[in-house]
């Protein structure tokens, strides 16, 4: 939801909507998909065995198995995304095939010859994965925090977040002036000041230090607020957005 502050709407269907056409049975877009994902479930399924996966792994087939199991059990009603869901399904499967294997390897020995490293390293891939889910899931509550915090600050301003989605400017090079101009009201106490104490755009002010017309401030004067309030405040997601617009 961050990103269509940021962004421009794109016409091109999204994955959540590619993968509910692939339930409803197109096979070609399931086909399409699945090869275009396998550099992310090489990926995935590297960082589970701390090693380089080639496709012809073992490894990896069971990692394109669970990413395939992922299209056909995701729905968008459990609230993440398609690939925050499947990169767990991934890692689950193959952390459950390395304990088959590691289990079959040792039936062959006497239970009191077990391999203490093996034994570690194993334990070691489960508790890495129980921290990485549990940092992406207090992330998302941090961003959801920001979002709510953020929410509130704009109706001081009689703003919405709706409103910013619905009127941020369309194009990238719009979207960068505006953030420039939020930057500047920033970095200059007097026209902060204005912002916060009259809770408005201190557009006359602004013309005067901006090479940009009235009628572009006053067209974008609801993305202009918004952005400079998040300059000023302590939002370090949304401010991340900015940054990676204005440094590009």
């Amino acid at each position: 939801m961050l990103g269509l502050l940021f962004m421009a709407k794109k016409k091109k269907k999204t994955l959540e909507e590619q993968v509910h056409l692939i339930q409803q049975g197109d096979e070609r877009l399931h086909n399409e998909l699945i090869d275009s994902y396998k550099p992310f479930i090489a990926k995935t399924v590297s960082s589970v065995c701390k090693r380089y996966i080639h496709e012809t792994d073992d490894e990896f087939s069971i990692g394109l198995i669970a990413f395939n199991e992922a299209i056909q059990k995701y729905s968008s009603d459990k609230g993440s995304s398609l690939i925050s869901f499947a990169e767990v399904l991934v890692k689950r499967r193959v952390i459950d095939y390395i304990r088959k294997q590691s289990k079959h390897q040792n039936l062959s020995f006497d239970m009191t010859n077990e391999d203490p490293e093996e034994e570690s390293s194993q334990s070691s891939i489960e508790a890495e994965l129980s921290i990485d889910e549990y940092q992406k899931k207090t992330e998302e509550e941090r961003r959801r925090e920001e979002i709510i915090q953020f929410t509130m600050v704009l109706r001081q301003f009689d703003l919405t977040f709706k409103e910013l989605v619905e009127q941020s400017p369309k194009h990238a090079d719009a979207r960068k002036n505006a953030m420039e101009i939020a930057n500047t009201i920033v970095n200059n106490q007097e026209l902060k000041e204005i912002l916060l104490d009259k809770k408005r755009l201190p557009i006359k002010q602004l013309e005067s230090v901006v090479n940009v017309s009235r009628k572009t401030i006053e067209r974008n004067r609801k993305y202009i607020i918004a952005m400079s309030l998040i300059l000023i405040g302590d939002y370090v997601y949304l401010k991340d957005y900015i940054r990676g617009v204005l440094e590009t």
